[in-house]
């Protein structure tokens, strides 16, 4: 295995996009393989190409790695775009993994039945206007800087505004009472590579679609 980092998933956001979107603001270009059936997921299985028997998995730099964390903190670490020391990678750990804590509740979103979706919409704005979001634009304010840690770009600046988005998509007014947050989102977003995964036609994946929920329901036997 050489050349561009290879991804295979299924059609669509779910676990892989974090991913995608750590790649892409790393300014990588990457191969896909996606997933319509059972048996191709079996057959990864079968090969022994998945350690856990789950995706994502992400063929890169001569290795078949699965689980999310470490294919994220690995890319972060290759592409330094995780802080300049313990300190420094121990608060973009920190607030990665508060951030996956929210996008856990979008991840599932789609999945719930018709009668929960208004009460778990209510539910992921309560956790990102009360726990979640307050926590960054207190960062924001109190050191002042651009970025959440260093004052540089990484991977807790990319999570964020991921994040953000997700959350937009599905609240629009969700930033009404954050300032620095939206002050984040206008710079963030101006990133090259960020901005450049943000155009028509990138690889970044559309919110899920009934297609989507019924490929992941079909290859993952949900």
């Amino acid at each position: 295995m050489s050349g561009k980092p290879r991804l295979t998933y299924v059609n669509g956001r779910g676990r892989m996009e974090c991913i995608r979107w750590l790649l892409a603001a790393a300014g990588v270009e990457f191969d896909e393989i996606f997933l319509e059936r059972r048996e191709e997921y079996e057959k990864l299985i079968k090969d022994g190409s998945l350690l856990f028997q789950q995706l994502p998995l992400v063929e890169i730099d001569g290795m078949k790695m699965v689980q999310s964390r470490a294919i994220l903190s690995y890319i972060a670490a290759t592409h330094n775009l995780y802080g300049k020391d313990l300190k420094e990678r121990a608060r973009i750990d920190m607030y990665v993994e508060g951030i996956a804590d929210l996008m856990q509740m979008i991840l599932m979103f789609p999945f719930s039945p018709p009668e929960a979706k208004e009460k778990n919409l209510d539910s992921l704005k309560e956790r990102a206007t009360n726990r979640y979001f307050p926590v960054f634009e207190k960062v924001l304010k109190e050191h002042g800087q651009d970025f959440l840690v260093g004052n540089k770009f990484s991977w807790a600046d990319v999570a964020l505004i991921e994040a953000i988005l997700a959350v937009e998509e599905k609240i629009p007014a969700v930033l009404s009472a954050f300032p620095q947050l939206q002050a984040f989102k206008k710079r963030i977003s101006n990133v090259p590579t960020i901005k450049k995964f943000l155009q028509p036609g990138s690889p970044r994946k559309p919110p899920p679609d009934e297609r989507y929920i019924e490929t992941v329901m079909r290859v993952f036997k949900l």
